[in-house]
């Protein structure tokens, strides 16, 4: 799989959006009808992105986080500029949840951005895992928004085994304890924490709901919660 690659990219659209939010709404039915009638040249629009790559721009990551009845990124509900660098932000949250206390940094296990080969491989797998429950976690990812967002993945350049891993994660049973179980190391928990705060709407209690059952099942204690819910508000600032 080419899971950091796509992750990657993602990132990258996340800290393009700082400058502003994606209609996700306009993206959706703009685009239904590309997906709708691929018909049988489906597979090979797939494979090459076909004219996918130029009409979606920065817009995977804006369907994936945006789904929710066509809110718009850029406000607090989606504080989706942590996702631009969640390695470095879950760190810093983690070291300042200590008030300055030393630890055994190396226990802690290594930042995303630090990560290459089959552990980078791994977490990002770990990271979109997260990143698509809690897309899902108000239950209102239907059919069309998941072709849609195969498809954005596909047109960013994921290969055959992360396509199919996608689609099996769109319909998976919600189960925040076995995504927990994902991570790695005490850092890993952070990202998909972190990760996790960025897609949620914390107005909402199913999703509310969701992001504690992840937090207990991570072990999290509160006061590294608060950190990395402070940090995912300073980045919705920014994004403003």
């Amino acid at each position: 799989m080419n899971a950091q690659r796509i992750l990657a990219q993602l990132m990258q659209q996340a800290g393009a959006g700082r400058r502003g939010g994606v209609d996700v709404q306009g993206l959706v039915d703009g685009l239904t009808s590309r997906v709708s009638g691929d018909g049988a040249s489906g597979q090979s629009s797939r494979r090459s992105g076909g004219g996918l790559n130029s009409a979606l721009g920065g817009g995977a990551l804006g369907l994936l986080l945006g789904s929710k009845r066509g809110r718009k990124l850029g406000g607090k509900a989606l504080k989706y500029g942590a996702i631009a660098g969640v390695g470095m932000l879950a760190w810093k949250a983690w070291q300042g949840s200590r008030g300055g206390a030393s630890g055994d940094a190396a226990a802690e296990g290594a930042p995303l951005e630090d990560l290459q080969g089959e552990a980078g491989e791994q977490r990002s797998l770990a990271l979109l895992q997260a990143m698509i429950m809690a897309a899902r976690a108000d239950g209102h990812i239907d059919e069309r928004e998941r072709a849609l967002i195969t498809e954005q993945i596909d047109a960013i350049g994921a290969d055959d085994e992360l396509h199919a891993w996608m689609e099996r994660q769109l319909s998976a049973p919600l189960d925040a304890l076995a995504l927990s179980r994902q991570a790695d190391s005490p850092q890993a928990a952070r990202e998909m924490y972190l990760t996790s705060v960025a897609v949620i709407d914390e107005e909402n209690p199913m999703e509310r709901a969701w992001l504690d059952q992840l937090a207990s099942g991570l072990g999290l204690d509160e006061n590294v919660k608060r950190s990395l819910e402070r940090e995912a508000e300073a980045a919705a600032r920014s994004d403003a």
